[in-house]
């Protein structure tokens, strides 16, 4: 169903409590500000996530579920579809031996009518990584922390749902705080990171520092690139913003090397859509998702809103 305005910012007022306002700069239409006594919450909305129908995909609605299951749970998948074959219990899955793991794929090919190389993935549930009821409290700041440094908020909210939310971890890589910058690009833009201090574990450094990376490189990296292809593009423009979130993942040559592959002559969601099927240089299979787990999250947080808010909704009024 079509997600209006009018629900989007009637939702907001349940959760965080008595009063709306919406101030006037260069993102407030896409932006939700609600003040329950002296706390104020700015939150981007997700319209349009549903009226350009992006919630009708199957990977993000894949990605919702994963986001919600249980370690101990997973789903059997489609690669190229993320179309779920089965539901079974992690424990399940891995005491299979490998032939039989072959030997049940199989079975779910002929089943569901793939072809004999279509790739099949098992994916367990993410429910212990992705905290979003952690992670909201730090919404706001992002957003604001965003617009000071005058970079589109939406990014904030995108990287804070899916990069450690919640959380103050170092990936593998060594990636490090709330927007998972690494050293040398935290270094770069200004952030102290040594054997003494590291800034990346201050929000509002590390906030700083994500900032200028999208604002001085993503973003003109993602302008050049679609340029460079004849793709015209509009930097509010959903397709436009997850493009932007490609290039601060995978990195623009990586994103360049794809686009290049696919031979796009327009943008849009199509776009999107294509560089989720398609590998170059070091654009891969998490290069792929990143993306739709940033819808997944989207469509998670719009959800979690209405369902505490939905008995408050219906009997809400806004002049």
């Amino acid at each position: 169903m079509f997600r209006t305005r009018f629900l989007s910012v009637a939702i907001m007022l349940c959760m965080t409590g008595v009063s709306f306002s919406q101030p006037l700069n260069s993102w407030d239409e896409e932006k939700v500000e609600v003040q329950r006594g002296s706390d104020v919450s700015i939150i981007m909305d997700a319209d349009q996530i549903f009226h350009d129908r992006w919630d009708l995909l199957p990977q993000p609605q894949f990605w919702k579920q994963i986001m919600r299951l249980s370690p101990d749970s997973c789903l059997v998948n489609v690669a190229a579809t993320r179309q779920i074959l089965v539901k079974m219990s992690w424990k399940e899955w891995s005491r299979q031996t490998e032939p039989e793991k072959a030997l049940f794929k199989d079975s779910l090919r002929t089943v569901n009518g793939l072809t004999a190389g279509e790739a099949i993935y098992v994916t367990t549930g993410k429910n212990d990584f992705y905290k979003f009821k952690e992670v909201y409290p730090q919404l706001s700041r992002g957003v604001e922390a965003f617009e000071r440094y005058g970079v589109d908020p939406w990014y904030a909210q995108a990287i804070l749902l899916i990069e450690s939310p919640g959380q103050l971890k170092k990936s593998s890589a060594g990636a490090y705080g709330a927007f998972q910058l690494m050293p040398s690009v935290a270094r770069s833009h200004g952030l102290i990171v040594n054997s003494k201090v590291d800034e990346r574990a201050n929000f509002e450094r590390c906030a700083y520092g994500a900032a200028s990376v999208l604002g001085k490189v993503c973003i003109p990296e993602a302008r050049k690139i679609l340029k460079r292809n004849n793709i015209p593009f509009q930097e509010n423009e959903l397709w436009f913003r997850l493009f932007v979130l490609h290039v601060y993942h995978a990195g623009a040559m990586n994103v360049s090397a794809v686009v290049e592959k696919i031979g796009p002559v327009s943008g849009s969601q199509e776009l999107i859509k294509k560089m989720w099927q398609n590998t170059a240089a070091g654009f891969g299979n998490n290069s792929q998702n990143y993306t739709q787990l940033a819808l997944a999250s989207q469509l998670i947080l719009h959800e979690l809103i209405y369902e505490q808010c939905e008995e408050i909704y219906d009997c809400a009024s806004i002049d």
